[in-house]
């Protein structure tokens, strides 16, 4: 019975991840472990398309976990910049959402530099309904929808809730006496909910 509560929990209403990539640093970092809430968007039931009733859709600003669209096996996670509809454009690192720039005191550039290609200047693309526009945080260092294009709505598994544990992977294991722990918590990103 055990085994079938734990399976219907994950399955209809929360998954834990792990954050493996810098991507999205600094709302999220490498070692950051989460649980995402199926039930906000509607859960998904298994083998099929079909999804539960949720209780809204995705907004500009959620950061949401998806299936990549080249892979669905991996998951990815991601900030939704646009939903269907919208007119993403980013301009010298700039995000414009339907024309207006985006005030975006979340996002992160490390490289000062302004690079051809769609890193720093991507044109304007219209997102198709049923879709989202998804950004990194950390947008010099974010493989995301500027490279592969906006994500089907049937890819999203849920939305980033909060952090239930998390280690530092850069960070020497700590040696106690005759015994080794292999990583390094850290207590001060643990229990944050995600915005």
């Amino acid at each position: 019975i055990a085994v079938i509560i734990f399976l219907v929990i994950r399955t209809l209403a929360f998954q834990a991840f792990r954050i493996p990539t810098g991507s999205m640093e600094n709302t999220l970092l490498p070692g950051d472990f989460l649980f995402v809430n199926k039930f906000f968007y509607g859960a998904r039931v298994p083998f099929t398309e079909f999804r539960l009733p949720g209780f809204t859709e995705p907004h500009r600003g959620d950061i949401i976990v998806f299936q990549f669209p080249q892979n669905p096996k991996e998951d990815y996670i991601k900030r939704c910049i646009g939903v269907g509809g919208d007119v993403i454009e980013v301009k010298n690192k700039i995000v414009y959402v339907n024309g207006v720039p985006q005030d975006e005191p979340y996002t992160v550039h490390k490289d000062p530099d302004l690079k051809p290609g769609l890193r720093d200047n991507m044109p304007a693309v219209k997102v198709p309904p049923d879709h989202l526009f998804m950004m990194g945080d950390n947008r010099d260092f974010s493989y995301d929808s500027r490279f592969w294009g906006p994500v089907d709505l049937h890819l999203v598994r849920g939305r980033a809730w909060i952090t239930y544990f998390s280690i530092d992977p850069d960070r020497s294991p700590i040696k106690i006496g005759s015994h080794v722990i292999p990583w390094v918590p850290r207590p001060s990103r643990m229990f944050h909910l995600i915005k």
